[in-house]
């Protein structure tokens, strides 16, 4: 039999869920039985005849009774979503960032423990051959000192006005997730953590940050983060949304037989030997692989239990006690219209990848002391 399949949050990054979702459709994987969104429907892609939208997901889950259901609502909503969905008897592929902590992490997985339901999470780019093989090739690099993320993007003040919880902390008494490290490049942050964790680095231990903004919202645009392991291993993370040349995302690591170098959106690699990056075509679709884990008990790329350490780095920089990100002044900042640049700061980037060091050790003059948090046990 097909499954049925429902996509809550059909808005926004909703719109590319329905595409795949219609091309599963076509490819005879799935069959939709319902979205829904609490905005009415934007219309491209246009909504199926005779599928129904609701604006309550529980309406949804009530009254289509899907044996699927895709789960692309704000990072905060998905916890309560996700156990609904559950107690439908629903296997789920959830949108990153899963939960907003380690509680919340526990009691889901508690939640498909007893109800034998299955969780995807939605870091499709662990999904990649690309990155296989740079996650094989690490152990050959002999004693790596750190796996590192860096990536350069452009957000602007639109960006900042898409929805009533973008750069915010709070709202309506619930926190929100979404600083640029858990949540727009969540992705480099997780491929790292998944980096250390393929070579039994332990469990993340420690955390030091420094989370910057260049304009007045709650959460940071511009980030730096060591983490370490068990074993001494350092992932260290250099993002921004405030950047210059634009790099789309990049893991790396270094030992004493060479470097490896992921570009994890464009699944493009250059290992030990490689003259530069070249692409690996590739990249299982996680919802397909999550309607194989149901029909022959495949395993899933990104199960929920696999984002356990992303949500300990989260959780550290989420809870209410964290202070706000330093605002940098206009000094620092070049403002051309709605866009907001930090001048140098790609070269800065590099360097802190290079070197592992933060900005702060390295004496740049607009750095301030990082946050230091022991990361709670996993």
């Amino acid at each position: 039999m097909i499954p049925t399949i429902a996509l809550i949050g059909a808005n926004g990054h909703g719109r590319w869920h329905r595409r795949r979702i219609a091309e599963l459709e076509a490819a005879g994987r799935v069959r939709l039985k319902a979205l829904a969104d609490t905005r009415p429907l934007e219309e491209d892609p246009p909504v199926p005849a005779g599928v129904p939208v609701f604006a309550d997901h529980r309406d949804l889950l009530a009254e289509a009774a899907p044996d699927v259901v895709v789960i692309c609502t704000p990072p905060h909503t998905h916890l309560q979503i996700a156990l609904d969905a559950i107690a439908a008897g629903c296997d789920l592929l959830l949108e990153k960032p899963p939960v907003a902590s380690l509680a919340a992490h526990r009691t889901l997985t508690a939640a498909l423990g007893s109800s034998g339901r299955a969780c995807q999470v939605g870091f499709q780019a662990l999904g990649s051959a690309a990155w296989q093989q740079f996650r094989a090739a690490l152990p050959g690099l002999g004693p790596i000192g750190g796996i590192t993320a860096t990536a350069s993007w452009q957000r602007d003040d639109v960006y900042y006005g898409r929805s009533p919880w973008a750069g915010r902390r709070v709202v309506g008494g619930r926190p929100v997730i979404d600083g640029a490290l858990v949540n727009p490049l969540a992705h480099a942050v997780m491929q790292a953590l998944a980096g250390a964790q393929s070579l039994g680095a332990g469990r993340p231990r420690q955390l030091v940050a420094e989370r910057y903004r260049v304009r007045p919202i709650e959460v940071e645009d511009t980030a730096f983060a060591r983490i370490t392991f068990d074993d001494g291993l350092q992932v260290v993370i250099a993002v921004t949304l405030a950047g210059e040349d634009f790099v789309a995302g990049e893991i790396g690591a270094r030992g004493p037989e060479g470097r490896a170098l992921l570009e994890y959106p464009t699944d493009r690699l250059a290992l030990p030997g490689d003259d530069e990056l070249r692409e690996v075509p590739g990249r299982t679709d996680l919802l397909t692989n999550l309607l194989d884990h149901r029909a022959s008990g495949v395993p899933l790329l990104v199960p929920l239990a696999a984002t356990a350490d992303f949500t300990a780095v989260l959780e550290a920089l989420t809870v209410p006690d964290v202070p706000e990100p330093h605002l940098l002044d206009d000094g620092v900042v070049r403002i051309e219209g709605p866009n907001r640049t930090i001048p140098g700061i790609n070269d800065l980037l590099h360097k802190v990848v290079d070197t592992l060091a933060l900005p702060s050790e390295m004496g740049v003059p607009w750095a301030v002391r990082p946050l230091v948090q022991r990361l709670p046990v996993t």
